[in-house]
């Protein structure tokens, strides 16, 4: 069974993103990681605590911490935040999805996904389909 870490963005500043290289979010020049979490419901707590005031849709990247090539650490005492110290590899992401919100704001759990638990399925948003003119 994979061992699923996950991750949110804003879907359009993935959607936007070259589907052919490894993936970086906006904030990772700065702090020279990609923060995941461990467990759905951890992911929303940590959605909204921080992004609550955005207005935009977010996805969830589902990782198979077993399929990153970029060294995964755990900064935490808890060992529920794995960070990754590098470029994500896109073979690594075995689905995208929408994350729902109330109508507060607050980020909704994320949907279970048995496929993806199993190392099955893949939903790639359109950008994964982009193809350059």
């Amino acid at each position: 069974m994979a061992r699923i870490a996950y991750h949110g963005t804003p879907k359009k500043y993935f959607e936007n993103l070259d589907p052919r290289e490894p993936y970086v979010p906006e904030p990772f020049a700065r702090e020279g990681f990609i923060h995941t979490t461990e467990g759905r419901e951890a992911v929303s707590i940590t959605l909204t605590r921080y992004y609550k005031s955005s207005t935009e849709p977010w996805v969830v990247l589902y990782i198979d911490q077993d399929r990153v090539t970029s060294p995964i650490r755990y900064d935490d005492p808890a060992e529920v935040f794995p960070h990754i110290y590098g470029p994500l590899n896109r073979d690594a992401i075995l689905a995208v999805e929408d994350i729902g919100r109330a109508p507060d704001g607050t980020f909704l759990k994320p949907v279970e996904r048995s496929s993806v638990a199993s190392g099955f399925g893949r939903t790639e948003p359109a950008a994964f389909n982009r193809t350059e003119a």
